[in-house]
């Protein structure tokens, strides 16, 4: 494979494949997972998971063979087994539910969601309100709001915003679902502006990095494909986002698919250029299984297009590292 850092000038040859760089895996899922595979490894199955860990089908489906179980409420877990919180994170309500069942608690939220959660808690106690820019019933979004309920409102795009009630316009700040693209929040931040010229932005941006990165990756290459794949779940939020983001760049198509086999080949028809990229919590073995997919089909140049290094890692949850010492 050929590194690309810039596609100015180039020109389209056919059976050519883009593989945006970087793609899959953000530090934020490698840890999710790892930290299943250790509880695993020390405590031994079955350990319980609230919630898929990371939306990927594969990576649960795996998990689920190594002796994982995942429920969706707190109550389908045994009293005094384990559980571990996915990525997404959790209200704080569920640590009192897990609490009262004596369940031993392993919490392997992100640490970018967790600073939205903290900043929730801060404005909250400055009695701000907070408009939260999410989409409703996202994992993420509930327990985030589940931080400060009270302060809370949910702004689920520009269409949201002419309708937005609070106490006091000259205390209202906004905070974000991390998984949303940049361009989908910034355009209800505007709107949110105009609305509340006062409104107060967090100390930084809350749109994950990896989110970031692999829509600046998704872009790239869609401006010189006719066709972009994205390797990732329905129900990924960051995935469907590129899927979008795709689309919006330029590409004639762009669809999401969790495995190569779902690839329509029919997509292919009069395409010279494909654009290839993974969501966060895909894994770049479902990358390699497409690369192989394109490669029988004639899609034999493969060119990997840099947009950003990442290097970025977060350790293991605390409860790990305690164990393990």
């Amino acid at each position: 494979m050929t590194n690309t850092p810039s596609l100015s000038g180039s020109h389209p040859r056919p059976g050519r494949v883009l593989l945006a760089s970087p793609r899959g895996w953000c530090a934020g899922v490698d840890r999710a997972v790892l930290a299943v595979e250790k509880a695993l490894e020390q405590y031994g199955p079955p350990i319980y998971v609230r919630h898929e860990i990371v939306h990927n089908k594969y990576v649960v489906q795996s998990l689920q063979k190594k002796g994982a179980v995942f429920v969706e409420q707190t109550d389908e877990v045994p009293e005094g087994a384990i559980v571990l919180f996915s990525a997404h994170g959790v209200a704080p309500t569920v640590h009192t539910e897990a609490a009262e069942r004596r369940l031993t608690t392993i919490d392997a939220t992100c640490p970018l969601v967790t600073k939205v959660h903290r900043e929730a808690v801060r404005y909250a106690a400055q009695d701000y309100d907070i408009l939260l820019i999410g989409h409703e019933g996202h994992e993420e979004v509930i327990g985030t709001t589940g931080e400060a309920p009270d302060h809370i409102t949910l702004v689920d795009g520009p269409g949201d915003v002419a309708h937005l009630r609070v106490r006091d316009e000259s205390k209202v700040v906004w905070l974000s679902q991390t998984t949303l693209s940049v361009d989908e929040t910034m355009e209800t931040v505007d709107a949110l502006k105009t609305r509340f010229p006062n409104l107060t932005s967090p100390p930084s941006d809350d749109i994950c990095y990896a989110a970031q990165n692999r829509q600046t990756a998704v872009k790239k290459i869609a401006e010189n494909a006719e066709l972009v794949i994205v390797v990732g779940s329905k129900n990924s939020s960051n995935s469907v986002r590129m899927v979008e983001v795709a689309r919006t760049a330029g590409t004639a198509a762009a669809h999401l698919v969790d495995f190569a086999h779902e690839i329509d080949e029919s997509w292919l028809e009069g395409v010279t250029t494909v654009g290839l990229t993974s969501g966060a919590s895909a894994p770049d073995v479902l990358v390699d299984d497409v690369l192989q997919w394109l490669a029988e089909r004639g899609y034999n140049d493969v060119e990997t297009v840099t947009t950003a290094d990442e290097s970025i890692t977060f350790a293991l949850p605390h409860e790990l590292r305690r164990k393990r010492r």
